[in-house]
């Protein structure tokens, strides 16, 4: 069994007019999940994340701030890609919700697998700033969420977002009971993960894909050592951040992945789920700004869940 986790209170999320990251990437994908062939998804409402649990990752310096900035009406910029609107602390504070019950019921074994679908996204979120659209680390927080309550001790992260995840690195780079890999465009925003960059244990791969870089490309890179990787490694637990932005109709970015490479990839860490940790992965909604790619690689992903 596969579970979806949803809010509403991403749909009230407001960003400026114009801007990708718009409350239609999420209608979107909560109507391409509403189709018959997703019927046996078992829809759950994602709670809301306690000051003890942003802690997990975030100092309280970055939780107060986010906090006190968060406006009674209007928008406020935190920088000139990330605002907040009044529904905005509520949607993040359930994305990050979302993420710890997808963990707790998949390591209880309610289901194999879940995926959440929110926004804000969380993967750009440093220890102490908003960026990117990100507000707090969703997936990283998760994972000491895994670490630190439920006793786990190796868990993997696999972001293939078009976009470095510069902030689960930033969150997780001292961390060594974690293994974060990314796969991103490079020269790209917002400009880190090069693969030098390793992490305090070695605990980071960094994957750079050069502008134009297309599926078989992407697979190649995956198969020959991304994947190995994370079987070597025998995570307990594997998350994922589900970004769609590589896709070759996405405006942000220059990847030309297929909805067929997104199946693809989510397959192909199921198989190592299947192979290291029975299976338990837990996704994310990350990027993807084409509204019909979104869509439809999304269903794709969560296709690949339901029958791992």
């Amino acid at each position: 069994m596969t579970l979806l986790f949803t809010n509403d209170a991403g749909l009230r999320h407001q960003m400026p007019h114009g801007h990708p990251e718009q409350i239609a990437r999420l209608e979107h994908v909560i109507r391409a999940l509403s189709s018959p062939e997703f019927a046996a998804l078992d829809r759950r409402k994602a709670p809301m994340a306690t000051e003890a649990d942003l802690l997990l990752a975030h100092p309280e310096s970055h939780v107060t701030a986010i906090r006190e900035a968060a406006p009674e009406d209007g928008l406020i910029a935190l920088d000139p890609d990330t605002s907040m609107s009044p529904g905005t602390l509520e949607a993040a504070l359930r994305g990050v919700g979302g993420c710890l019950a997808a963990v707790d019921a998949v390591l209880a074994g309610e289901a194999k697998n879940a995926f959440v679908a929110t926004r804000p996204p969380g993967h750009h979120a440093e220890k102490t700033r908003a960026m990117g659209f990100c507000l707090f680390g969703n997936v990283a927080i998760a994972a000491k969420h895994a670490l630190d309550r439920h006793g786990l001790s190796r868990v993997a992260i696999v972001d293939f977002d078009v976009h470095h995840g510069n902030g689960t690195q930033d969150l997780l780079w001292d961390e060594a009971r974690t293994l974060f890999i990314s796969s991103h465009q490079m020269p790209l925003y917002p400009g880190s993960g090069a693969a030098h960059e390793r992490g305090a244990h070695g605990n980071i791969i960094n994957a750079p894909l050069s502008p134009g870089t297309d599926g078989a490309t992407m697979r190649s890179v995956y198969s020959s050592r991304l994947l190995k990787r994370v079987r070597e490694y025998e995570p307990e637990l594997i998350l994922i951040s589900a970004g769609f932005d590589a896709h070759e109709d996405d405006p942000l970015a220059n990847l030309n992945w297929t909805t067929e490479d997104f199946a693809w990839i989510t397959r192909e860490l199921c198989k190592v789920a299947e192979e290291t940790c029975g299976g338990r992965v837990v996704s994310s909604l990350e990027g993807g700004y084409n509204l019909d790619a979104l869509a439809n690689s999304v269903a794709a992903h969560v296709t690949e869940l339901m029958d791992a």
